[in-house]
């Protein structure tokens, strides 16, 4: 059996287009990605590759820790939205108030995390 080259062509581009066809629909079908799972992303990417410093968690605002930490010199105030994180949460968000660890990413500093889904830098105290 022998297959000339217009019809290899024509396979050859079949296959291309179907390929093509198969990502954009995978992308728009599976493609949006949550701001959850955004902030899930962050957190995990800080986490993993984050250096390690000292903060002090100023207070608890309801769902958001806010924080303070220096870095070569400059000072940071942050505030991070743990409601996805609440379950790793006291009940008496006070406790957290006092000398914390923070993770903070080298290229970035104001990006950074004093909680997340396997780490946590918060210490909690007795009151």
């Amino acid at each position: 059996m022998e297959i000339n080259q217009q019809t290899f062509a024509y396979g050859a581009l079949a296959v291309v287009i179907m390929a093509a066809g198969a990502l954009l629909l995978r992308r728009w079908l599976g493609g949006r990605v949550t701001p959850e799972e955004i902030e899930r992303r962050r957190r995990d990417s800080i986490q993993q590759s984050g250096k390690l410093g000292d903060a002090e968690v100023e207070d608890v605002d309801g769902v958001n820790i806010i924080y303070t930490y220096r870095v070569a010199g400059v000072g940071y105030t942050v505030s991070q939205d743990v409601s996805a994180l609440e379950s790793l949460l006291p009940l008496d968000r006070m406790t957290l108030v006092g000398p914390a660890a923070v993770k903070f990413l080298p290229r970035n500093p104001a990006n950074s995390i004093v909680l997340s889904e396997h780490w946590s830098g918060v210490r909690r105290r007795v009151r």
